[in-house]
């Protein structure tokens, strides 16, 4: 069962090939994607990585996690699914309906 891992702290210079590479050593490697702005198209400095299997990707957690990548030390750890964020700021009350202000008259 493939592992999708999470790669941070990239250098801005580092590319799909780079990552392929260097995780190609622990074990198969299933996708890279490097993550880039849509519109300066430049790195954001984070990407991922799928490997085959579970073992080579806890290998990759445990060999690759704070080495040296083009000059930055790279955080390597299991990524998490993306949650249903939307909206989840605004669910303390932060919206008043209604018209009226709270407090006292205005005069």
């Amino acid at each position: 069962m493939p592992s999708k891992l999470y790669v941070g702290n990239l250098a801005y210079s580092v590319s799909n090939s780079d990552l392929e590479k260097l995780f190609s050593t622990m074990g198969q490697v299933q996708s890279v994607a490097v993550i880039m702005d849509k519109f300066s198209g430049q790195s954001k400095g984070f990407g991922f990585v799928e490997m085959t299997n579970a073992e080579d990707a806890s290998k990759a957690i445990e060999q690759l996690n704070d080495t040296e990548l083009k000059g930055r030390n790279i955080k390597v750890n299991e990524a998490k699914p993306r949650g249903s964020s939307f909206g989840a700021g605004n669910l303390s009350g932060s919206y008043r309906s209604g018209g009226q202000s709270r407090g006292g008259d205005r005069r």
